[in-house]
């Protein structure tokens, strides 16, 4: 219990706020933090992070980290620690918790913007590592996973979309797909349950035989029930954790850019396009 009450602190104090519905006050718990028993996690404070495949992969910053982590009773893992264009500075990326940058010894953990300047416009760092970081993990994730409303006719990009079917705008969002379809935007959706109490929904949904119809019909507020089965929930809170979704609807772009919470179509597409 300790570990997880420095855990979800942690997450807490690293979690950014996006344009949308925040986690649900109504629910029974607020924290979407993918829940570990007491053996699992005292089992995984044990572990170091595995080596990663990226060939920039600092496995001695990753060590460092993980184990001042471990100390720290935090249960967060570290999958991968890469340099940035800042000297002597590095990118962490984490499975239950938003990518931070960290010093060479594995002790500071440093949240925000670091923006370079002297070339012709301003470069955020953290926006460009981030952008990378989260197209690789999203374009992992198998599309049998996903809600797929596909693009008519010409398909010119796609968009990812972590969503509650209870949160408003995200219904919004769903009332003009297709405008945002019929524009050449393929929308992809990942669950997002905003609490524990909301989490049951999201699983009807995709355990439903229509997953298009079930999440239509949720997010017209609609009871939704299927036998249960084994889905992607939980898998996708942990993707959105680790690319620091705290809000929904919270999209990404193609090029793994995160467009933020509810735009209207128009300017939806229009960013989308931008950032093929």
């Amino acid at each position: 219990m300790k570990h997880l009450i420095k855990t979800t602190l942690f997450i807490s104090v690293l979690s950014a706020v996006l344009t949308g519905c925040n986690q649900d006050s109504n629910a029974k718990s607020t924290d979407t933090t993918p829940k570990s028993t007491p053996a699992e996690t005292t089992k995984s404070l044990d572990n170091h992070p595995a080596e990663s495949s990226n060939p920039n992969h600092q496995a001695d910053i990753a060590k460092a980290l993980q184990d001042n982590l471990n100390k720290s009773g935090v249960d967060v893992h570290v999958t991968s620690v890469v340099p940035t264009d800042v000297p002597q500075m590095y990118w962490a990326t984490l499975d239950k918790a938003q990518p931070v940058f960290v010093d060479k010894t594995g002790q500071y953990l440093f949240q925000g913007d670091i923006v370079q300047v002297g070339g012709n416009t301003p470069i955020n760092i953290g926006a460009k590592m981030q952008s990378v970081g989260a197209k690789t993990t999203l374009s992992a994730v198998d599309k049998s996973e996903m809600i797929i409303f596909p693009a008519k006719g010409e398909a010119k990009s796609h968009i990812y979309v972590f969503s509650d079917p209870t949160c408003h705008y995200c219904q919004k969002l769903h009332s003009e797909i297709d405008q945002i379809n019929s524009q050449g935007i393929e929308v992809r959706y990942l669950a997002w349950p905003r609490g524990e109490q909301l989490r049951a929904l999201s699983e009807a949904v995709w355990c439903s035989a229509d997953r298009r119809d079930a999440i239509t019909r949720a997010k017209k507020g609609e009871h939704i029930t299927a036998p249960a089965c084994d889905n992607p929930v939980e898998k996708h809170m942990m993707i959105g954790h680790s690319l620091g979704v705290s809000g929904t609807p919270a999209v990404f772009a193609e090029n793994g850019m995160q467009i933020g919470g509810y735009l209207p179509a128009d300017e939806l597409v229009k960013v989308a396009m931008s950032n093929k």
